[in-house]
């Protein structure tokens, strides 16, 4: 399952069922709502992005393959969940 911001609705949708077989629930914000208004399971994608940004070559693309810069992301969360675990 994967949240996805309603930016993302459409082809993207579409391509992560047929081709990823992923299930993708897209969530949105209330039509009425004015202000900021905490969202179901959108913090989960925005602090995951915050712990991936501490590492100094995830922040900016440095690398030129795309694998390369896969197991940068790969590495930065290891190091982020060994050190919870660890605790």
């Amino acid at each position: 399952l994967v949240w996805a911001d309603a930016g993302y609705a459409g082809r993207m949708v579409t391509f992560a069922t047929k081709v990823l077989a992923f299930t993708v629930e897209i969530v949105k914000r209330a039509d009425d709502q004015v202000g900021f208004k905490l969202l179901h399971r959108r913090w989960v994608v925005e602090r995951t992005f915050a712990w991936i940004s501490k590492y100094r070559r995830c922040v900016r693309d440095y690398e030129r393959r795309i694998d390369t810069s896969e197991a940068m992301i790969h590495t930065a969360m290891i190091m982020t969940m060994s050190r919870r675990l660890a605790r």
